[in-house]
């Protein structure tokens, strides 16, 4: 059995597509069901539904033999244990440091002044600032990242920006650009050594539908 960890929202809705063009669609809709198991048209293959953050850990673990994730997630979990063969190019975004428009960031850098920066991705934020040797303090947060500048909480945010809606209605901006984020399949090294001849045609699938 072939087990697929997906997640609910942006990234499920944009894999459909892809699993559909590898020749797999699932026999019920997941978005609209509370159960966390699904069958699809292939009897060997099987989604499973966990949490964004939880898809590495679900594969890593043997939970799920592949897995789909954004590269948001993954810079954070850090694995050396697990395969990224191929960028899906789904669930596009940025991860970018924003700021109150009154905040004077670029001064800030240039004066090397240490920073309270807000994010749930420390590790990712920690390697931007130390890369431009700017010293920081990290307040680790889970949501409504957008209040912390508002309230006084920290000096800027570090977080996934789209259509940068949220951020003007409450008068950020983006300052600086952390990196171009997107979705990658991930698949466990130990389940590719032992069921290659079922998981490498399937990554093959996946490429193409990529591509095509």
């Amino acid at each position: 059995m072939i087990t697929i960890a997906l997640s609910k929202g942006r990234i499920f809705d944009e894999t459909m597509p892809i699993l559909n063009s590898a020749g797999i669609t699932c026999a019920e809709n997941p978005e609209t069901s509370r159960k966390l198991v699904f069958k699809t048209n292939q009897d060997d293959v099987r989604i499973i539904i966990v949490r964004a953050s939880d898809v590495p850990t679900y594969v890593e673990r043997g939970g799920a033999d592949i897995g789909i994730a954004g590269k948001d997630v993954l810079d954070e979990y850090e694995s050396t244990d697990l395969y990224y063969p191929i960028d899906l190019k789904i669930a596009q975004c940025k991860m970018m440091v924003a700021a109150k428009k009154s905040f004077p960031y670029e001064d800030a850098l240039k004066r090397r002044s240490r920073l309270r920066v807000a994010t749930k991705y420390p590790n990712t934020a920690r390697d931007f600032f130390s890369s431009k040797g700017i010293h920081i303090d990290l307040i680790k947060l889970y949501g409504s990242m957008e209040l912390a500048p508002i309230v006084g909480l920290a000096d800027v945010i570090v977080d996934l920006v789209s259509s940068g809606k949220t951020l003007a209605a409450n008068d950020l901006i983006p300052v600086d650009s952390v990196s171009e984020i997107s979705s990658r399949l991930v698949v466990n090294k130990s389940s590719l050594k032992i069921n290659s001849v079922r998981i490498k045609p399937l990554i093959d699938k996946f490429n193409l539908a990529v591509k095509s």
